[in-house]
């Protein structure tokens, strides 16, 4: 008898060893399938180089909707948030740019550096918004909203401490959703005004391997936000979104119906646009 139970043990050994290794294999696929493909490790091969950032500032504010924004924290964390809305401001005569007329000042200085650097500038003496040098001389492109994608929990613990206290917690679409709140939310310093975005080991850009760039008729070209002031360079159609994505600051019914038909709004009322509450109608001062 006890020499048939060993041999019973003995051939149920391979199927208990098999099954063994079966459940490690299983746990180890979930791991990976559940694990964010930002955790990757070849994350660089996906950075934008210098030769992304040289175009014209309008086909850059463009460009950028869909490119993912990773900013690398002291501890090593990385925050990312896709790009979901944009706005133009050409240098020369754009009458609402830091650089109308051709006008250099300390301040405006990363306007007419190489494509592809970063123009931090503060509004209100206490928020920060984040721009991006492009082809042409004094022109940039404003980042005004993202769609978390990595680091939600750090976002908001950071959005948080400019907060009251006691204020009900933000939901995701609510973390990036205006140019103030993404460089807060990313921890965007100013001194990073004049890095090179290209290069720069603590910010970049990248592409999403997994999106496909938006196709012109999901872009909706719309009148640039607080720069009302500026006449008919108020009317311009260089602000640039997502059609229908929740995390853009200001939604533009006319200009959407407009963009749909193939015909780029020459005019505009502020009667069109509807916003959540925010940050959102940013002045350029």
């Amino acid at each position: 008898m006890a020499g048939r139970k060993r041999k019973m043990l003995a051939a149920a050994a391979p199927e208990q060893t098999v099954n063994k290794h079966k459940n490690r294999t299983d746990l180890k696929l979930n791991a990976e399938t559940e694990r964010s493909q930002y955790f990757t490790k070849n994350n660089q091969q996906h950075r934008l180089g210098e030769e992304f950032f040289n175009q014209s500032c309008l086909s850059l504010s463009k460009a950028f909707l869909g490119k993912v924004l990773v900013r690398r924290c002291a501890d090593g964390t990385e925050l990312r948030g896709r790009i979901v809305e944009t706005e133009a401001y050409l240098g020369g005569e754009d009458k609402a740019s830091h650089s109308a007329g051709g006008k250099r000042t300390e301040r405006n200085t990363a306007m007419f550096m190489k494509p592809g650097t970063i123009y931090v500038y503060p509004i209100y003496g206490i928020y920060l918004c984040m721009n991006v040098s492009s082809e042409g001389e004094g022109a940039a492109v404003l980042l005004r909203s993202l769609e978390p994608l990595q680091g939600q929990p750090v976002m908001r613990q950071l959005r948080a401490a400019r907060r009251k206290e006691g204020a009900r917690q933000l939901k995701d679409k609510e973390l990036c959703n205006g140019p103030s709140k993404l460089c807060q939310a990313l921890d965007i310093p100013r001194y990073f005004d004049r890095r090179d975005l290209a290069s720069d080991p603590e910010v970049w850009l990248e592409r999403d391997p997994n999106t496909n760039p938006a196709e012109p008729h999901n872009i909706v070209s719309a009148p640039r936000i607080g720069i009302e002031s500026h006449g008919e360079w108020a009317r311009k159609p260089w602000r640039f979104y997502l059609r229908g994505h929740p995390c853009v600051s200001v939604v533009n019914k006319e200009a959407e119906r407009q963009t749909l038909s193939g015909n780029v709004m020459n005019d505009l009322g502020p009667s069109d646009e509807q916003s959540d509450t925010g940050q959102h109608n940013v002045k350029r001062t």
